[in-house]
This record gives C-alpha cells, sequence and structure tokens, in this order.
C-alpha cells in the first residue's frame, strides 16, 4: 500500500509540476524552434577508440583519448611526454557536451581525454553510497594514472566536473603544480548551493516548491514512474531546458542536444548523487590551484551555479582570471564556445603547452 500512495503521491506531483509549467509552452516552444539558423552540429559524432579504466572501488569508467599526430621533427628525436588536457563533464551529461572543445583541439593537435562520470553516459553504475563528489575526485585521479601517467596534465570541469576538480585538490594537493598544470573552472562551484537550482528539467519545471530533498528521496523510490513522466513531458522539459541551461537564444539543435544528454540520465541516477551538492564545501580546499595557472569561466545569466559563486571561487585562488560571458547560462561551454576555446587557449599557453607539445 505503501509505494502505491507513493507512486500516486509521485505522478501527482510531477504532473502538477508539469501542468504548471505548460502554460504557455507552445508559445515557447516556437520562440526556441526559430531562435537562430540551425547549422545542426553533428552532435554526438566525435569519438575515437574507448579505453576501460576501472575506478578504486570497481566501477569501470567510459575514457576516450584523442592522440593528435606527431609532428616530423619530434619523430626524428625521442619526444617529450606530450600535454595531457582532461575534460570531466557536468551533473546528468556526458562527455558529448565537450562537442565543441573536442572539435576544437582536434583541430589544434592537442592531446585530449574524455570521459563519462560514473552512472553517467557509457560508464558503469556506481556501487550504493558511491555516488559522491570525493568519489569523483578519485575517479579523475584513475583516469589520469591510466591515460596520462607521464606528462603535464591541465584538468577542465563543468559545474560537476568542476567539483571534481576540486574534490582532486583537496585530496591530492601534491599534484598541483607537479602533475598538474592547470586548470579551468566553468560554470560550477565549490559550496553554498541551493539544491533546487541543480534539479534542472530532470523533474520538469518543478520550482522551489516542497522540501525539494525529502521530494527527490520520495522520488527515488519509484525512479521508474518519474522517468515515464519526464518522457511524457518533453515539450515542458523542452523548455525547461531553454530557459535552465541556456542564457541567450541559440539553435534549436543545441537545446534538443543538451536535453537528450538529461533524458538519457536515469532519475535514479540524479537521485543517487543529489545529495552531495547541498553538503558541497570545498572553497578552502581551492587555494591549492593557486600553484598553476587557473581559468574560471561562467555566464553571467547562469541559473544553476550563479556567477557569484564563479567570483567566490576567483577571489579564493591567487592569480587565477575569471571569463564572464555576458548573457549566457550553464551550457556556456556550447553557447559561448569560441569564447570558452579562446580562454582554454590563453590557458594552455600560460602553463607552457606550447613547448610541451
Amino acid at each position: 500500500m505503501r509505494g502505491r500512495v507513493i507512486g500516486a503521491v509521485t505522478v501527482g506531483a510531477v504532473g502538477l509540476a508539469a501542468a504548471g509549467a505548460g502554460v504557455g509552452v507552445n508559445r515557447q516552444r516556437k520562440r526556441i524552434a526559430g531562435r537562430a539558423p540551425d547549422d545542426a552540429p553533428a552532435f554526438g559524432s566525435l569519438h575515437s577508440e574507448p579505453v576501460a579504466v576501472v575506478a578504486d572501488d570497481g566501477t569501470p569508467l567510459h575514457v576516450e583519448v584523442d592522440e593528435p599526430e606527431a609532428p616530423a621533427k619530434s619523430r626524428l628525436r625521442k619526444a617529450k611526454p606530450p600535454l595531457t588536457v582532461i575534460f570531466a563533464h557536468g551533473y546528468a551529461l556526458e562527455m558529448d557536451c565537450w562537442h565543441f572543445q573536442r572539435e576544437h583541439y582536434r583541430t589544434a593537435g592537442v592531446r585530449t581525454v574524455f570521459y563519462d562520470q560514473r552512472s553517467h553516459g557509457r560508464s558503469g553504475r556506481s556501487p550504493i553510497g558511491n555516488a559522491t563528489i570525493e568519489q569523483l575526485g578519485s575517479d579523475l585521479l584513475a583516469v589520469m594514472d591510466a591515460v596520462a601517467p607521464e606528462g603535464p596534465v591541465v584538468v577542465v570541469g563543468h559545474s560537476m566536473g568542476g567539483m571534481t576538480v576540486v574534490a582532486l585538490a583537496e585530496q591530492h594537493p601534491e599534484l598541483f603544480g607537479d602533475r598538474v598544470v592547470g586548470t579551468a573552472l566553468i560554470s560550477t562551484t565549490a559550496g553554498g548551493l541551493e539544491p533546487s537550482r541543480i534539479l534542472f528539467p530532470m523533474v520538469p519545471a518543478w520550482g522551489s516548491a516542497g522540501p525539494v530533498g525529502r521530494t527527490i528521496s520520495a522520488l527515488a523510490r519509484t525512479h521508474k514512474i518519474v522517468d515515464g513522466v519526464r518522457k511524457a513531458g518533453r515539450d515542458v522539459a523542452l523548455v525547461a531546458t531553454a530557459n535552465l541551461a541556456f542564457g541567450d537564444d541559440v539553435p534549436g539543435s543545441y537545446v534538443a542536444f543538451v536535453d537528450r544528454m538529461l533524458s538519457a540520465t536515469p532519475f535514479e541516477v540524479v537521485a543517487e548523487f543529489f545529495p552531495g551538492f547541498s553538503s558541497l564545501d570545498k572553497f578552502d580546499a581551492v587555494e591549492v590551484l593557486a600553484k598553476v595557472p587557473t581559468a574560471v569561466i561562467c555566464g553571467t545569466d547562469d541559473k544553476l551555479t550563479s556567477i557569484g559563486h564563479s567570483r567566490k571561487l576567483q577571489s579564493r585562488i591567487d592569480g587565477s582570471t575569471l571569463l564572464e560571458c555576458h548573457g549566457a547560462g550553464h551550457m556556456v561551454i556550447l553557447e559561448r564556445h569560441s569564447e570558452v576555446n579562446g580562454e582554454l587557449d590563453r590557458l594552455l599557453a600560460a602553463t607552457g603547452a606550447e613547448d610541451a607539445r
């Protein structure tokens, strides 16, 4: 009987949230579809041969390495280990979200590594209790040890991926200034996050109503029902994605791409990671990043990890830079990819990347 009651509450609550968001959906859907000429980039098409990396708790992580072609002159002598840039994605996304960065650095001839965080994308599901920011920091080290055991490394994190980088800094400060020669923290924070902000459109237009933590726990117990409701409310979810993920008008393909990644993440996974955001408190740990060039990047219209978080990060990391992308939202890596890529290029130059390649 308890299960039926929870299920009824789940469907009713999500249904009411969706119905509330549905006001004006048709109008907003037309605005999304007509925002800009849609160049239809082949999102999700950039891949390389996968590498299986096993985390310290046995979880298999899906990792891909883009190896640049070695310059002719380096083939004639013993080359130094190349610079490697490792990209860590955010909550309910997957490695494909770095589409424009991956495309850019393939052209630039930089060795890059992309991986799906545990329980996301093509990686294995995390054991119960290990879906934590701390574990993600350990996973990043496992990836680094497996595919970049030698040579300098730059770590780049977006949203939860930025928290992953901060967790690594807290656990292994000795790596920064040694193996890790640069960091980029994009649309992220090290604490003080309002949990309801990061719900994204996982439960369409849930808003801030109700005790979020208890609500998520209840929904998690009937996660299959929630997944069904999410799929049924595609129009509402698309509008929620457009409004929460982006600041300016973007091509409809961008919205659909992000929504597709969000929709592919089971709500059970969303619920498993959710508690860690409210307890996150690692601002003291970010100070170690002052040992290396660090770039902080955020859109000024980020509704999930607002610009204030990035300003605080920059103030706590001596010598770091802050790029504020005016009017951009949380998915600044897509929305303002040229600005983001340019800032990452400057970061690599500051680390001596040209000499390492």
